[in-house]
């Protein structure tokens, strides 16, 4: 039998847009139910913050809204929330909206602090431009830990 024909070589990869977070595999963490004004729930149990294009403060409102998020959280089960940043920014500039999405991150932080969740609870992912090109924050409860 002749051998099998090369394989060409694989396309490199596209770096000028940042793949958007896969969501974790396994059962979902728990939800976040009965969201303040705002925020809309994930399939996966978390909650969305919607940003206008290049704007980086928290949209009017809603920081007493994420306060109260951040209560409820700090009550339930113990364990790190992710707060997952993304803008729309330019793809010609990679760096700009990976500035606008930490600034967001960051303020969602902020206001989560100010509701009574530890900050040292709180992990920011700043992930610029994503392939869904979307202008928002998403906040995952802490995962359920596993049985012993």
């Amino acid at each position: 039998m002749p051998p099998s024909p090369a394989e060409a070589p694989p396309q490199p990869a596209d770096l000028s847009v940042v793949p958007s977070p896969a969501p974790a595999a396994g059962p979902a963490g728990p939800t976040l139910q009965g969201l303040p004004a705002g925020l809309e729930a994930l399939p996966a149990g978390g909650a969305r913050l919607r940003f206008q294009p290049g704007v980086e403060v928290l949209p009017q409102g809603l920081d007493s809204g994420l306060a109260e998020l951040g209560r409820r959280i700090a009550a339930g089960p113990p364990g790190r929330i992710a707060v997952t940043a993304q803008a729309s920014g330019p793809a010609s500039d990679v760096s700009a909206a990976r500035r606008v999405s930490l600034a967001r991150a960051l303020a969602v932080k902020q206001a989560l602090a100010a509701g009574g969740l530890p900050p040292t609870r709180i992990d920011i992912r700043p992930m610029g431009r994503t392939a869904e090109a979307l202008d928002a924050v998403d906040v995952q409860p802490p995962e359920p830990k596993a049985a012993r």
